[in-house]
C-alpha cells in the first residue's frame, strides 16, 4: 500500500511550468531523494506535497486521501507531513527546552528519544541565540518530529553546513528512519549527498522528471549527460579517437556517445590494450587522486588511490566495455 501518490502534478508561475506532469509513488519507509539543478522545480514539488502550495493540475494523495492545499483550508499543511525548509527560523532568545515544549505532543520518554536522535540533549538549557546554524537546524527538526509525523520533507538540509555539521545531520536523518520509522523525501542541490542514503532518486530538469531509479542505476546508467554530471565527474569518449575505439573490446561504437566514470578506467603496469596516454595534471583530493590523461587530444579523467604519478609521465590504461554506457 502506497504512503504517497503524486499523479500528474503541474504548477505554473507567470505562464511558465515550474513543475510539469510529475508522477511517482512512495512506499512506507522508502527514502526518496529529489535532485536537479537550481530552478528545476525541486522545492516547489516538495511544498506541494507538504500542502503549502496548490497544484494547478494533478492530485497528491497521502495514505490514500487527497492532500488539501491552501486554497481549501485556513492553515496550510497536513498533520501527518512535516516540512523543514532550508530557510527555517527559531524564535530568538528562547530557552531551547521551552521552545521544544511549545510544539511537543509526546510523552517525556518519547520526546527524550527524539532529543537523543537529533543530538540536542546538551542544548536544551541554552538559548536559541547561543546556537550555531547546525545546532539550530537540529532543534527545528526535533520540533517537527515531536508532532509525530509519518512523512518528513527535507529541503536542502546540507546547504550552508560545514563538513562536521553535515556529517552530524546525515547521521540524524539516518536514525530518524531507523529508530522512528518515519518515511522521508529529501531535496538536495548536491546530488552526491544522497547517493548513499536514497532508495529511489528522481532527477528533475525544467520541472519534469528526466530519470528515476536506484542510486546505482542513476550513477552507472544516467539517462543523459545532465544526469551524469549531477553525480560527479565523468568522461565522454570521443569515438572518432581511433586509439581509444580500438582499445575497447566487445562493443560496437556505431557513432554512439560513450560515457564512463573516472574510477572505471583501469591503470595498467604495461601495454595490454594499446591505450597509452600522457599525464597532463595530477589533482589531490585527500582520499584519492584525479589524473588528467591525454590520448591523441582526448582528455580522460582517471581516479586512483596512488600518489606515484607525475605530470608528463606516460601511462597505460584499459577500458572494459561493461563499464561504458551509451546515450
Amino acid at each position: 500500500m502506497a504512503l504517497l501518490t503524486v499523479n500528474g502534478v503541474s504548477k505554473q508561475e507567470r505562464g511558465n511550468f515550474v513543475v510539469k506532469q510529475i508522477s511517482f509513488t512512495q512506499m512506507p519507509f522508502e527514502k526518496i531523494a529529489i535532485a536537479g539543478e537550481t530552478g528545476s522545480g525541486k522545492t516547489t514539488l516538495l511544498k506541494m506535497i507538504a500542502g503549502l502550495i496548490e497544484p494547478d493540475a494533478g492530485e497528491i494523495q497521502f495514505q490514500h486521501k487527497k492532500i488539501i492545499g491552501p486554497n481549501d483550508q485556513l492553515i496550510p499543511g497536513h498533520p501527518g507531513i512535516v516540512y523543514l525548509s532550508q530557510y527555517f527560523e527559531l524564535r530568538n532568545n528562547y530557552w531551547v527546552y521551552d521552545l521544544m515544549e511549545m510544539a511537543n505532543k509526546l510523552s517525556e520518554a518519547e520526546a527524550n528519544t527524539i532529543y537523543s536522535i537529533c543530538q540536542i540533549e546538551h542544548l536544551l538549557k541554552r538559548r536559541t541565540n547561543q546556537l550555531s546554524g547546525g545546532e539550530k537546524q537540529r532543534i527545528a527538526l526535533a520540533q517537527l518530529l515531536t508532532t509525530s509525523p509519518k512523512l518528513l520533507l527535507l529541503d536542502e538540509p546540507f546547504s550552508n553546513l560545514d563538513a562536521a555539521h553535515k556529517q552530524t545531520i546525515k547521521s540524524v536523518i539516518h536514525e530518524i528512519g531507523v529508530q522512528l520509522g518515519i518515511s522521508c523525501i529529501m531535496v538536495s542541490h548536491d546530488a552526491l549527498d544522497v547517493l548513499s542514503w536514497a532508495d529511489t532518486i528522481l532527477i528533475l530538469k525544467d520541472g519534469a522528471i528526466v530519470q528515476q531509479g536506484t542510486a546505482k542505476q542513476i550513477y552507472h546508467q544516467p539517462a543523459n549527460e545532465y544526469c551524469a554530471a549531477l553525480f560527479g565527474t565523468y568522461n565522454r569518449i570521443d569515438t572518432a579517437n581511433k586509439q581509444i575505439s580500438a582499445a575497447i573490446k566487445g562493443i560496437a561504437v556505431h557513432g554512439q556517445q560513450l560515457l564512463i566514470r573516472p574510477e572505471q578506467i583501469k591503470i595498467e603496469t604495461e601495454i595490454k590494450t594499446g591505450l597509452t596516454g600522457t599525464i597532463a595534471k595530477v589533482l589531490f583530493f585527500g582520499s584519492y587522486y584525479l589524473l588528467d590523461v591525454v590520448i591523441d587530444q582526448q582528455l580522460l579523467h582517471v581516479k586512483t588511490g596512488s600518489g606515484a604519478y607525475t605530470a608528463g609521465e606516460q601511462i597505460y590504461l584499459s577500458i572494459a566495455a561493461a563499464d561504458l554506457w551509451t546515450l
